[in-house]
């Protein structure tokens, strides 16, 4: 692969080189979440901010973690995680917005992914479209006991993941509807909890490194109660959601020390 930053160590997208970041990592998309999660670190600082990227790196419970951003959507989410493992991080926790499709699913809950339908482009240039999309077992662990820890109302399960953010909220305008609708339909069919952007390409870009990868995200609403004249709360703000991302960490920095790894 060419060198674009002729030597220097630094990558090309995030602009972050080895001892930057921290192994451990929260992943959100918004670069204006950033510092926001931050603030639950210790001694947090900027590190870099190129394009959609913003990483901030500081320290919980006495390991190095960081916050990078990854804007929307997969292409740029699998930058972010391949140049942070190029940089010394090996464990990846996603924290951002869906929407809900299970109909228990509501405004201001949070849904904890353990796989998600590879209804996206960017997995497939990494692995063929049989392999799952599955988080890594020991982050959901920690991630839901996370939830109980706080007492906070969450689900876990499969999440659909997708390209297009209008091709889910006004597909019957769309070119292609007959195929977004009916999959939408089986979806709904099958379980799946909620509808985001980025977490099949983290999970498959993740098995591709041999790192970790899982995911939180808040609900903001669900279309489907809002159709069937549910109520239907909608909510924007995602404290509870880091605060759970954050404690799930915990779990899992504790952890791994008491295995020793």
């Amino acid at each position: 692969m060419s060198d674009y930053m002729e030597g220097t160590g630094i990558q090309y997208h995030l602009h972050i080189k080895k001892g930057d970041v921290g192994r451990y990592v929260i992943l959100p998309g918004d670069p204006k979440r950033v510092p926001l999660i931050a603030n639950y670190l210790d001694d947090a600082h900027l590190v870099a901010d190129s394009r959609e990227y913003v990483t901030y790196t500081g320290t919980l419970d006495g390991e190095h973690v960081s916050v990078t951003s990854t804007g929307i959507g997969g292409p740029s989410a699998s930058i972010a995680m391949e140049e942070l493992y190029k940089c010394g991080s090996d464990t990846f926790i996603r924290m951002g917005t869906c929407g809900g499709i299970a109909l228990d699913v509501m405004g201001g809950d949070v849904v904890i992914a353990t796989a998600a339908v590879r209804m996206e482009g960017t997995s497939r240039e990494y692995a063929p479209i049989e392999f799952p999309a599955v988080a890594s077992f020991e982050v959901v662990q920690a991630l839901v006991d996370a939830g109980i820890q706080l007492k906070k109302r969450s689900h876990t399960g499969v999440v659909q993941c997708k390209d297009s953010f209008y091709g889910q909220h006004d597909p019957a305008v769309m070119p292609v509807s007959y195929d977004l609708i009916n999959k939408w339909e089986a979806w709904k069919r099958l379980g799946v909890l909620a509808s985001e952007m980025e977490s099949a390409a983290l999970f498959v870009v993740a098995a591709r490194l041999g790192a970790r990868c899982g995911s939180a995200f808040f609900v903001v609403g669900n279309q489907e109660r809002e159709m069937l004249g549910l109520e239907n709360p909608k909510l924007h703000d995602t404290d509870d959601a880091i605060r759970l991302t954050v404690q799930g960490l915990r779990n899992l920095i504790a952890r791994d020390r008491e295995l020793g790894r």
